[in-house]
């Protein structure tokens, strides 16, 4: 297949806001794809290269433009192959070569071609062709029932392998992405409630749990193997040797966990999430930091135990058999009620303790990987949003050389890329502004005099009085006196909180 049939294809969805106009696209472009070119183009279609880090950053791809080609000649697999020769490139010299291979590629390339591979290697590529339409649009092609394609893609954490196996093997190919030891699952998502009231109202009786602003983690144990993954589905095993302790004395074979791990203090309040990150550094040494650091794993979830599956058990019997093998003191603090008075004191106390607030499930919902659905609401005191930094302005005055005035975007899960919702510089150190003046420019795609333009990568969380309605941004909506209260590392743009819970939350 040609890379301008995927071009083409990109362009249309481009111009249509109809989700079935877009399933209807992707499915007919999947079915003329071969096998072995199906994972490219869905990766391709979904704004990634299947290299994930291809070292190539804004400037080093604007000094590669150079003449297009007339006619389209470009394959896809040999895109993908090129687009691995430029991730392996290592070692002295490796950005003359990595540029060099791509002055062939872009060489090769029709300017339209050039638009689309420059969008895909920026993370900047905005077509609407966002997951959940990828998977209706899997499950077209294939003929199969769009729930099983979607569990599948939830399990495996990638929709390109499971298209390809979809498409070549039907149902048994999606088999192969039920629940297994070390290979993490998706964690399930939370939407935020306005207040505890609303929680209770909506859930009606709701398991209520401490909401700790630690580090998200999903354990793996088969026997005395052990593994750890970080909110992102990294491996962090070594960093976590008291986890790994504490799921070994665990009375089961195998099992998979889901929970959070943070530092105490030694009246047992947490310490704040920046000083329990540092457990996770890149130069570490462990058992020194075990010294300075000790963390305590604290569970809210059981996914598997002893051969079985528990994901579509529903919450009160998965939370009763996780109660059941941990210790008493590991399992998060927890309250089944009805009564929204008695769910008010349990966020109070949760505060009182120095914890972010409550999460409010539905004792009845099944574990949704992936999704951040109903069964699962956030509750704070503050009103606060995960936001994506899209840009950042030089600041004034004392601040004068650094970039300080954020841009924040909410994710557009319905038209794709972001939707903006004010400025905030309030809230920076001088410790934050040194750091994202710094880091802001390795991600910069783009600025003018005031401003540097950004990849969509780094999320903060964002504190606010209100939303109010604004003509000033193509959103309609902006937030009152924004705040960062941090930055979220352990978070990707794909998990920043939408655009539809910002007008919910707004009374839209």
């Amino acid at each position: 297949m040609l890379l301008a049939e995927v071009v083409e294809t990109s362009r249309r969805l481009t111009e249509t806001s109809r989700r079935l106009e877009k399933t209807g696209l992707l499915a007919d472009l999947l079915r003329r794809a071969s096998p072995d070119e199906i994972e490219v183009v869905v990766a391709f279609l979904s704004g990634n290269s299947r290299q994930n880090k291809l070292g190539v950053g804004y400037r080093t791809l604007q000094q590669s433009l150079g003449g297009t080609a007339e006619t389209p000649s470009l394959e896809v697999l040999d895109v993908n192959r090129k687009l691995a020769s430029i991730a392996a490139v290592s070692g002295s010299g490796s950005a003359a070569r990595r540029q060099a291979l791509l002055g062939d590629l872009f060489g090769a390339s029709t300017a339209a071609e050039q638009r689309f591979l420059t969008g895909l290697m920026t993370g900047e590529l905005r077509q609407g062709a966002l997951e959940g339409i990828m998977v209706d649009a899997v499950a077209k092609a294939s003929g199969l029932a769009p729930d099983a394609v979607r569990r599948a893609a939830m399990m495996a954490g990638d929709i390109a392998a499971v298209a390809r196996h979809a498409m070549g093997e039907g149902e048994s190919g999606l088999r192969r992405y039920s629940v297994q030891l070390f290979r993490p699952i998706q964690p399930m998502l939370a939407q935020t409630a306005e207040d505890i009231d609303e929680a209770v109202a909506g859930l009606g009786e709701a398991a209520l749990e401490y909401k700790m602003d630690g580090a998200r983690i999903q354990v793996h144990r088969a026997g005395d193997e052990v593994r750890v993954y970080s909110r992102q589905l990294n491996d962090v095993t070594l960093a976590v040797p008291e986890v790994v302790e504490a799921v070994r004395a665990m009375p089961a074979r195998e099992i998979i966990l889901d929970g959070e791990v943070l530092s105490l203090r030694p009246d047992g309040r947490p310490q704040t999430f920046q000083t329990t990150m540092r457990r996770f550094g890149r130069r570490l040494d462990v058992e020194r930091m075990r010294g300075e650091l000790p963390l305590s794993p604290f569970w809210f979830d059981l996914l598997y135990l002893d051969g079985g599956e528990l994901l579509d058990d529903p919450q009160c019997r998965r939370f009763a058999a996780l109660r059941g093998l941990s210790k008493a003191e590991s399992v998060i603090p927890n309250l089944v009620t009805s009564d929204a008075e008695r769910a008010g004191e349990f966020l109070r106390e949760a505060l009182e303790r120095g914890h972010e607030g409550v999460m409010a499930k539905s004792v009845s919902a099944s574990y949704a990987a992936g999704s951040r659905g109903q069964g699962w609401l956030k509750v704070k005191q503050a009103r606060t949003l995960d936001l994506v930094i899209l840009a950042a302005e030089w600041g004034n005055g004392r601040r004068q050389g650094w970039l300080s005035n954020l841009h924040l975007g909410a994710r557009d899960a319905q038209k794709g890329g972001f939707a903006m919702l004010g400025k905030t510089f309030k809230g920076l150190t001088d410790e934050m502004l040194e750091w994202q003046t710094r880091e802001f420019q390795k991600i910069e795609i783009a600025r003018d005099a005031y401003t540097v333009f950004l990849e969509p990568k780094v999320v903060a969380e964002i504190a606010f009085n209100e939303i109010q309605v604004s003509s000033r941004y193509v959103s309609g909506l902006a937030l009152r006196f924004a705040r960062v209260k941090r930055y979220r590392p352990d978070k990707r743009a794909e998990d920043a909180d939408t655009f539809e819970t910002v007008q919910r939350m707004a009374g839209l």
